[in-house]
């Protein structure tokens, strides 16, 4: 069995609708949609196992399929749709959660020079899955199925992970994560509050300065680790939490909008409509109609 086929038996054989696995930061996916899916994408590694994805950043469009991997640097907000997949055929990956505090140390440990200093044009990147590591993703998974040596091995394995990723042609967005210093850490501060208070006024000049930077400077900075304005991240963000808040309940459309941010309804159902492709209480009836989201997806 190739390391490949092997990926996919593990992920169809353990996958979730949660994503989630015993260890930490591994998660599964397996999904027999083709459906647009809406999600906010944390720092991570992707290997597709079988199928593909296309996603959407902003203007940007990246796609990978089996055998190859996505990468995530920062917290973003995309929408992608798995290609072809089937109730059949259903699209099978992997994602390992890339820590700082777990790529920071491994930057120290090269020889003076290694890394170059230039920076990503994308906080996301593509690429084929070479051997090495294949052979290291199949070790971490084939600990779903020896959980007893997981606690000792799990850690050597996700290092060595990280390593073929630091040292591969996309190590400089890896690189970033771990780097207090990069360009995008100083824009991550900005990202993380947005995401936590998505329904508070945004002032861009309170944000430019947790940031570190001038007005200016941070718009340009945060239109280059995000694809969007700070104002395109921040609308996205309210209605993606609006839309998971309405999959639970539809009854109060106007009261969600509110919840979210919105003084205004009609604002609210027009951008809304713009995003989903239905106004609000309709999209939520659709979802549910279709139990759908069915599950978390990997980006």
């Amino acid at each position: 069995m190739t390391p490949l086929a092997e990926i996919r038996a593990l992920v169809a054989a353990h996958a979730r609708a949660d994503l989630r696995t015993p260890l930490p930061g591994l998660l599964l996916s397996e999904v027999d949609t083709s459906e647009p899916h809406h999600s906010l994408a944390e720092p991570l590694l992707v290997v597709m196992a079988q199928g593909g994805k296309r996603l959407l950043l902003g203007e940007q469009v990246h796609e990978y399929r089996a055998g190859q991997y996505l990468l995530v640097s920062t917290d973003l907000p995309v929408t992608g749709h798995f290609v072809g997949a089937t109730p059949a055929t259903p699209a099978l990956g992997m994602g390992l959660t890339l820590r700082p505090a777990a790529i920071a140390p491994l930057l120290l440990e090269a020889p003076p020079g290694r890394w170059a200093r230039t920076a990503p044009a994308s906080p996301i990147a593509t690429g084929d899955a070479g051997p090495e590591l294949l052979d290291a993703v199949v070790r971490l998974l084939r600990l779903l199925d020896h959980p007893a040596d997981a606690p000792v091995l799990a850690p050597l394995i996700e290092r060595e992970i990280l390593w073929r990723l630091l040292t591969g042609p996309h190590g400089g967005l890896v690189r970033q994560i771990g780097l207090a210093d990069s360009g995008s850490h100083s824009i991550n501060g900005a990202i993380r509050w947005i995401r936590e208070n998505y329904a508070e006024p945004m002032r861009i000049e309170e944000l430019a300065k947790l940031a570190g930077l001038s007005a200016s400077a941070f718009h340009r900075h945060f239109r280059a680790v995000t694809a969007m304005s700070p104002l395109q991240f921040q609308k996205r963000i309210r209605l993606q939490e609006a839309r998971s808040l309405l999959l639970a309940d539809a009854g109060d459309i106007a009261g969600v909008g509110h919840l979210v941010g919105y003084d205004s309804p009609s604002q609210f159902n027009r951008e809304y409509r713009r995003l989903f492709g239905a106004p609000p209480g309709q999209d939520a009836a659709r979802l549910r109609a279709a139990a759908a989201p069915a599950g978390a997806q990997l980006p």
